[in-house]
């Protein structure tokens, strides 16, 4: 059969939906097909491409690595055929939903005082915002943008830099009231520790010695699995935990929390990204309006 014969476009959307829906039945639903003729669709395309997309057992669909490249680019290809057909209907209109993934830190201080005007500003866009400290996989989860800190190193992902911002040690009041303030980078064995549940890029808090910076080992004596949890314990009298300015610079300011050990802080400072799977291809309007919009107005510091 000629490739002229063949509906690619369609194959692409079907097997999109057998992607999101977890299972044949689920996409059939939503294409108006039987099951079975999801199931032998989605054959003829892997024999079509002489590649095998799914891995199937009796509970689940998983992707395989060729899976996973179809469906990234059937995905951008029928987004950007979205977005020429909306085009050419209407100028160069920004609509469809985009679903964020972001720490509950930047969505708490930054996304979430920001987001009403973009929601008037594009009002055909709707949003799915996910709150996590999790590194997610952009194409496993269906994402268009996430909001990470640190190095970036999926090559996959094209960056935007929101900016970047310090870190300090912090406590309540309150707590240095019953506990002390910390002087030196051994008093901190004898303080309660804040720390995060997910992994750490560097082990211990990274302090300045007389000779260069060096990591100070802690012990979490309580853990939370997100930057905005952990600040609200140590608002709560919990203990010493070390945070990004950007998320208790008001805090700070109000008297809510002490920085100490400052004479002790390296200077380092973290960068955050706004990430994005693709590699240079066209970006959909709907994305490209997002990212335009955070990088005037969602920048930390």
């Amino acid at each position: 059969m000629a490739r002229y014969d063949i509906n690619r476009f369609w194959e692409m959307s079907v097997f999109i939906k057998v992607v999101e829906g977890g299972t044949f039945s689920a996409a059939a639903i939503t294409c108006n097909m039987t099951p079975s003729a999801v199931s032998k669709l989605i054959s003829r395309l892997e024999k079509r491409l002489e590649a095998r997309l799914l891995t199937r057992s009796t509970r689940r669909l998983q992707l395989t690595a060729e899976g996973c490249s179809f469906y990234e680019r059937s995905s951008r290809i029928l987004s950007d055929l979205d977005d020429a057909e909306r085009q050419a209907n209407a100028g160069e209109h920004p609509a469809g939903r985009i679903r964020i993934s972001t720490s509950a830190s930047y969505a708490t201080h930054v996304l979430i005082p920001i987001i009403g005007s973009f929601a008037e500003r594009y009002p055909d866009i709707t949003l799915d915002i996910i709150q996590t400290d999790v590194v997610v996989d952009l194409l496993a989860e269906r994402t268009d943008v996430a909001i990470r800190a640190g190095q970036m190193t999926d090559s996959r992902l094209t960056v935007r830099k929101l900016g970047e911002t310090a870190r300090v040690i912090v406590a309540s009041p309150e707590y240095l009231a019953k506990n002390g303030t910390p002087q030196s980078a051994e008093d901190l064995h004898r303080h309660r520790i804040i720390g995060p549940t997910y992994a750490r890029t560097i082990e211990g808090w990274p302090l300045r010695g007389e000779m260069d910076v060096f990591p100070m080992a802690v012990k979490d004596h309580i853990q939370a699995s997100d930057g905005e949890a952990i600040r609200q314990l140590a608002l709560a009298g919990a203990g010493l935990a070390r945070l990004t300015a950007f998320t208790v610079q008001g805090d700070i300011a109000h008297k809510r929390l002490v920085p100490v050990l400052e004479h002790l802080n390296p200077g380092d400072r973290e960068a955050f990204h706004a990430v994005y799977v693709g590699q240079g291809g066209p970006v959909p309007a709907r994305v490209k309006a997002l990212l335009d919009y955070l990088k005037e107005n969602g920048k930390v510091y």
